[in-house]
């Protein structure tokens, strides 16, 4: 007994699934996909952050200033080997070009040239047997010099 199996079926229309889908053997039209690039974006979609520990540390070194800073500034500077070097220290006022944010209760103040070398950046306060300090993780540092003091971007 044998049978005989028609190839007149699912291997004649291109979708690959093995079923027949009917008496039409037209190709499938492509579908028309829309991919938009998404613009350039930091992981959380700020500029800058602070997290809880660097916030105490600062408002407690505020507290100990006796002109009553109501501003961290934050800024990147000319020099050091690799080009660029971090700034921080406190401001009763934001200058007109600042940008002014506010992470955990901490008003940060951040200059227009900096802002694009701190895209993303996160302040950090670390406490070790080494020692202890605000640490800049930025994501934007391409290469830094051994010391650790300066940066660049490019």
């Amino acid at each position: 007994m044998t049978t005989e199996q028609s190839h007149e079926t699912s291997a004649d229309h291109s979708c690959g699934c093995g079923h027949d889908h009917g008496e039409s053997h037209e190709s499938p039209k492509p579908q028309e996909v829309v991919v938009e690039s998404p613009q350039p974006q930091t992981q959380s979609g700020k500029l800058i952050t602070i997290t809880e520990k660097a916030a105490e540390k600062i408002s407690e070194f505020m507290k100990e200033e006796k002109e009553s800073p109501q501003f961290l500034r934050i800024y990147v500077q000319g020099g050091g080997c690799s080009g660029l070097s971090y700034g921080m220290g406190f401001e009763k006022a934001a200058e007109e070009d600042d940008l002014t944010i506010e992470e955990n209760g901490v008003k940060v103040i951040v200059d227009t040239y900096s802002q694009e070398h701190l895209k993303g950046a996160n302040v950090d306060y670390i406490e070790s047997l080494m020692g202890s300090g605000f640490k800049i993780n930025n994501p934007n540092v391409t290469k830094s010099c051994s010391c650790g003091s300066s940066f660049s971007t490019e």
